[in-house]
């Protein structure tokens, strides 16, 4: 990759990263339920008017949007609301790739290779160390939240797989304008109008900024730019970047909220980001694609590689 091009894949990792913190300072101005929904309104406004025609069939938009929009940013932002450290969340989020694996092999009949298998196992086991840790110093209900997430994220990206969208920005700005309604009307019924209509009233510079940073810079920028980076190198060259996701989650929350790293949490780190390499980065029974590859190849790679990024 030309310097320019790893700079900016690190950086798109560092925006990603530091979007857990940015969800924590949000928090406290948002339900965690209207906040997810502001986060895909503001993501799909006015860029929907921007990016042209959905590229893929919208049963793909609507079921992706569902089980990812409502299902898995409802369940994180309401497990980092009800305690669920920042940049912890950002590193079990990562044991979506273990969720992803599992559901290929249920539904699309793929069998995980035995370097995959073994990767699965040691990110299982940086997932039991951050529970230890988290079960020693908070509530053991939110973490097990983040991990429903996670797996509502795995079964997402098997439906993005089954997608195959050419665009990842297209099709996440579209993916964006389901779940709006849905986590609306879930907010109204579980936090109240009031307690919505207050924080709407409330809103501050500070708030703007978290909805701005959460929708714009990490979907919009985020999804636009991993794009771009694989429309131009390989899959297998730009995914690895993903991994550095947590690196800057947990850094960005230690150094912006104070949040401690516990000798376990490194332990964690350090399990679950190599079992998450060994069973994302070596597509199953995959081998390298020739240069002659076909485009049909090159979109289900494009689509491959579009499922392990790792915002928040």
């Amino acid at each position: 990759m030309r310097p320019a091009h790893l700079a900016l894949a690190v950086c798109v990792a560092a925006v990603w990263g530091v979007n857990f913190t940015v969800i924590e300072i949000g928090l406290d101005h948002f339900p965690p339920l209207l906040f997810s929904a502001l986060r895909f309104l503001v993501a799909a406004l006015p860029a929907v008017f921007l990016v042209g025609r959905p590229k893929v069939a919208w049963k793909w938009i609507v079921a992706v949007g569902l089980v990812l929009g409502v299902a898995k940013f409802g369940l994180l932002f309401v497990g980092m609301d009800a305690g669920m450290p920042a940049g912890l969340s950002s590193l079990v989020l990562q044991i979506q790739s273990v969720f992803t694996a599992a559901v290929a092999f249920a539904v699309l009949g793929e069998r995980p290779t035995r370097v995959r298998l073994l990767g699965m196992a040691v990110a299982l086991a940086g997932i039991a160390v951050a529970a230890v840790d988290e079960g020693s110093s908070g509530p053991l209900g939110a973490f097990a939240l983040v991990v429903a997430a996670a797996a509502c994220w795995g079964v997402s990206n098997v439906l993005t797989r089954k997608a195959a969208p050419p665009d990842a920005l297209n099709f996440m700005v579209w993916v964006s304008t389901v779940p709006v309604l849905p986590l609306l009307a879930l907010s109204l019924l579980t936090e109240g109008p009031e307690r919505d209509l207050a924080a709407l009233r409330g809103l501050d510079w500070q708030g703007a900024g978290t909805v701005v940073y959460v929708a714009w810079v990490t979907t919009v920028f985020g999804f636009g730019a991993w794009g771009w980076l694989l429309r131009r190198h390989p899959a297998s060259t730009v995914a690895p970047f993903s991994l550095l996701v947590p690196v800057f989650g947990m850094t960005s929350a230690a150094v912006l909220l104070g949040e401690p790293v516990t000798g376990l949490r490194w332990c964690a780190a350090v399990l679950l980001v190599a079992g998450v390499a060994l069973t994302s980065v070596t597509l199953p029974g995959r081998k390298p694609a020739p240069s002659g590859r076909t485009p049909s190849a090159r979109t289900d790679e494009l689509s491959e590689a579009g499922t392990s990024s790792s915002s928040g």
